[in-house]
């Protein structure tokens, strides 16, 4: 089985106001030749700090450019800070990395360490042989990954053979097999069906609850990202933009609830409320429960003619995140802040 997490007080990720710069070389307006470039300075993290706690499912998300990767590589080893310090699992992902990738899983959607042109179980072989894995814990995890990630069929496949989906969770399934106490993953259902997309997020929410696995995520399915992490660390210009709940980014944004209404054909009129469409007698609304309180709706609802059934839920988060993102865009204040725990 996979290293049992430590106590839930220590911390497996800390970094500690990072930031990373790139050197870009542009041609200079209406000019050609190697001589005529100028340099150009490209913040992607910018000052950013955060911890993850042993045994914590959390989501990374943001808009493309934001950062994301760059952080992923950033804690996997992959690039050093420009500024600042990274530790992982106690340790320095630039000085000792050999010691760390023995405790760490990396996973990049894009990206395979699959040989392509041999059988899926040579590769995972071949990484028992290099990485020094135990027959004991390599045959373990290999049943177990077999199992729970329905692999059984795809083992003597050749990995060029492999549908996007098959390939995702062979990679995953390689990942796994010197029992990783820490893992991140960069777009891990990247294009991936609806049925390989749930296969992928029951198993990474077991192997946290269950065996208590670390986890790190990023993801522009923000429904997705919900439906498997606690927590969710949000970056917007290289800068961290919001560190909290799913539900803290509802409040933040409103606290936008969508209600389905059943009725014998009129369309009600609700003050408050913007129909977002229906037919037949069914009909959608928005309502930001910040502005309009529960009861009160409730009470609109009882008094309005015609209504035979009542569903209420919450907003979609991507919904609430584009929002968001549609702020960024503009120019407006990057940082939110999560409301106080209850």
């Amino acid at each position: 089985m996979f290293q049992e997490a430590t106590a839930l007080d220590d911390i497996a990720v800390k970094v500690d106001c990072v930031s990373k710069s790139f050197t870009q070389w542009h041609r200079k307006e209406g000019k050609r030749g190697i001589f005529n470039q100028e340099k150009k300075i490209v913040t992607a993290i910018d000052n950013v700090s955060f911890q993850i706690r042993h045994g914590e499912f959390v989501a990374y998300a943001g808009p493309n450019g934001a950062g994301k990767s760059t952080t992923m590589k950033l804690l996997s080893g992959m690039l050093q800070p420009t500024e600042g310090s990274v530790s992982v699992l106690g340790m320095s992902p630039e000085k000792d990395r050999i010691a760390l990738m023995k405790k760490l899983g990396v996973l990049f959607g894009n990206r395979t360490e699959l040989w392509w042109d041999h059988p899926v179980i040579q590769s995972f072989e071949w990484k028992k042989v290099v990485w020094n894995i135990t027959d004991e814990t390599y045959r373990r995890n290999l049943d177990m990954v077999t199992e729970l990630l329905d692999i059984g069929e795809i083992r003597n496949t050749f990995a060029r053979e492999l549908s996007l989906g098959q390939r995702m969770r062979a990679d995953l399934a390689m990942m796994l097999l010197h029992s990783p106490e820490l893992i991140l993953l960069d777009e891990p259902t990247l294009g991936l069906d609806v049925v390989a997309k749930r296969q992928m997020i029951d198993f990474l929410k077991k192997i946290n609850q269950e065996a208590g696995v670390t986890i790190m995520v990023t993801s522009h399915d923000m429904d997705d990202l919900e439906e498997m992490a606690q927590r969710i660390l949000m970056i917007s210009k290289g800068k961290l933009a919001y560190d909290g709940s799913f539900d803290g980014l509802r409040e933040i944004t409103g606290n936008l609830t969508h209600f389905t209404v059943t009725t014998d054909g009129r369309i009600p009129e609700l003050e408050g409320c913007r129909c977002l469409g229906g037919q037949h007698g069914v009909f959608e609304y928005e309502v930001d429960l910040s502005r309009l309180s529960i009861q009160v709706l409730l009470e609109r609802l009882s008094h309005t003619a015609g209504i035979m059934d009542v569903e209420i839920r919450k907003a979609p988060i991507e919904q609430v995140i584009t929002q968001l993102y549609q702020v960024w865009k503009c120019g407006g204040s990057a940082q939110v802040t999560a409301p106080p725990a209850s």
